[in-house]
């Protein structure tokens, strides 16, 4: 479109939108103050994960024809529980810090840290409780219980009456929903988004290649549920719970922090055509929605400009009006000027409808 290569052409001259603006050390200390609140709710999520690790689950009755689905070999973890916060945290992480080395904004290395914490954090104390209020037992109880192999059983009841270690007996009864993958699909589903809100991935340019970059984390994500299968330490529902409860946690959180990462180049179509109008009535203008940084990076741009005007807010857009003066806009594509007042929101409508035919 013509008017979306004005638009790109009058952006790239925004003085507003600086890359490198923002780093830690002019810019650290005064975002983490603003959100030191949501820090100490990540240490209050952190001591309750902790606490629900501690208590004993709820023992579900498993009787002596209940076996069938839990005689499954006791085998060591193929992912051990140390390497999934490494997988779900730090690597996220350390690609965050590698793109803040590359654009300097604090805003973004900042939320999107934040962000993923949350994710994992609340994930974990969700799958947990889940755990410890379910206690479902896992396909291999039997000889979590029974370590030797003799089956013992309440005489009435049918009960198992179990002879073996307790610590093991306990995570026994942890089985729905799956710790492993609700926590890989946490962070790397998050970090999925991340990648594609900061590639671009859906421009609709057919650019295919982006694609593969955000699945891969989520195929890291898969492989460590289904290596929980394989071990027989989860049921497949527990890892489609686990999978699914994660993702959503992930989609949520980083949507608090970013805008949709769908967006063409970081901006909606509906909204490029209610930007584009108010550029023809406007000459100095933030936008709220970029897909490529974080919401409170163009806040803080709108409330720099907001100390020279009173902006005015339509749909999460930031408008600085101009000094009652008219401006023109020149169509490439109709060879016609068309004048416009701030007044004059007809003149506008037209010209933006011109600028929509322009191809």
């Amino acid at each position: 479109f013509c008017w979306f290569s004005r638009w790109k052409k009058i952006s790239q001259k925004m003085p507003e939108i600086q890359l490198g603006s923002h780093t830690l050390r002019s810019h650290g200390t005064k975002v983490l103050r603003r959100h030191i609140h949501d820090w100490l709710i990540l240490v209050l999520l952190a001591v309750i994960e902790v606490v629900l690790n501690i208590i004993e689950p709820f023992h579900r009755f498993v009787g002596e024809n209940m076996m069938e689905d839990l005689t499954y070999p006791l085998k060591d973890n193929t992912v051990p529980f140390w390497a999934v916060p490494v997988l779900g945290i730090v690597l996220p992480m350390a690609i965050i810090l590698v793109y803040y080395f590359i654009r300097r904004d604090v805003y973004d290395l900042h939320h999107a840290i934040l962000g993923l914490l949350f994710s994992a954090l609340i994930t974990g104390v969700i799958t947990d409780a889940i755990k410890d209020a379910v206690g479902r037992p896992r396909p291999d109880f039997f000889w979590r219980c029974f370590p030797d192999g003799k089956g013992v059983y309440d005489h009435i009841t049918k009960n198992v009456m179990c002879t073996g270690d307790k610590a093991v007996i306990k995570e026994g009864h942890k089985s729905f929903p799956s710790g492993h993958t609700s926590w890989s699909f946490a962070g790397l589903g998050y970090l999925a988004l991340y990648l594609s809100g900061k590639i671009r991935a859906f421009d609709r340019r057919g650019h295919v290649a982006k694609l593969c970059i955000v699945f891969l984390p989520l195929l890291v994500a898969a492989l460590v549920g289904i290596s929980r299968v394989d071990d027989y330490w989860h049921h497949w529902q527990d890892v489609f719970a686990g999978g699914l409860l994660g993702l959503t946690v992930a989609t949520f959180c980083y949507l608090q922090f970013f805008p949709p990462p769908y967006d063409i180049d970081g901006i909606s179509l509906s909204v490029i055509y209610r930007w584009m109008l108010f550029i023809l009535a406007f000459e100095k203008l933030t936008y709220s929605t970029l897909g490529w940084g974080p919401h409170a990076y163009f806040q803080v741009l709108a409330e720099r400009n907001g100390s020279q005007a009173s902006p005015i807010n339509t749909n999460c857009l930031t408008i600085q009006p101009s000094q009652n003066r008219s401006s023109y806009y020149d169509s490439s594509c109709d060879n016609e000027t068309t004048s416009i007042n701030n007044n004059d929101t007809n003149s506008i409508l037209d010209s933006m409808e011109n600028g929509r035919r322009c191809y």
